[in-house]
């Protein structure tokens, strides 16, 4: 009795987990990629600046990620934390930069703060990533990437892990057609991104040349 009660158990975390991840797949798959999501990688791409980017709490770590990203294929970028940024970090942002805010809510207060004050120091360009359809986020960015509607597969409707994976598919998916359009060659990759296993994949200097052999 006791064996099947920890079956059914072991059997209700396995669908619950795979429930989970199909909701992620789902929200994932429904993104539409519209002409902001090119016009935002035409105008990434013509920064003669830097990217910017920005977000806080879970949003922020995706935005942090975004910018690191972006750093090892070919686009300088950096992320500005928004509440260290009313402490001095702003200082970063010049007028040729691109500036690229994450939040689901569009609401968050230091987030919309950093937009705001942003625009004292010259940038013209902010795009916006979120998904609620009425937000200050909207209202100050340019450009808005729309992360559509979604349902948190959370039993309490509050952990964004949908949300989470969805602006993570949309960074990933700018950053790796932005370096297509580029051109970013393997030894481009590995100048930036030349420690550990992708490093010693991406570098040519390891690889003997023809008349070495």
């Amino acid at each position: 009795m006791r064996l099947k009660f920890i079956r059914g158990m072991l059997l209700d975390i396995k669908e619950r987990m795979q429930a989970v991840l199909h909701a992620e797949a789902a929200a994932i798959n429904a993104i539409e990629i519209d002409d902001t999501f090119i016009q935002a990688v035409e105008i990434m791409q013509a920064c003669k600046g830097k990217i910017v980017t920005t977000g806080m709490g879970k949003a922020g770590y995706l935005a942090h990620k975004f910018a690191a990203t972006l750093c090892s294929t070919a686009t300088p970028a950096v992320f500005i934390h928004p509440a260290e940024a009313a402490h001095g970090d702003l200082g970063l942002v010049a007028t040729n930069d691109v500036m690229l805010a994450f939040s689901t809510s569009g609401k968050s207060r230091e987030v919309i703060e950093i937009l705001e004050l942003s625009r004292h120091l010259g940038v013209e360009t902010i795009i916006g990533v979120t998904s609620h359809p009425e937000s200050d986020l909207r209202d100050l960015s340019d450009f808005v990437l729309d992360m559509g509607v979604i349902k948190e597969p959370c039993p309490l409707g509050l952990t964004p892990s949908a949300s989470m994976a969805v602006m993570q598919a949309i960074t990933d998916a700018i950053s790796l057609a932005l370096m297509e359009q580029k051109g970013v060659t393997k030894e481009q990759y590995g100048l930036r991104h030349h420690g550990g296993y992708l490093g010693r994949a991406a570098r040519t200097d390891n690889v003997p040349h023809p008349e070495e052999k």
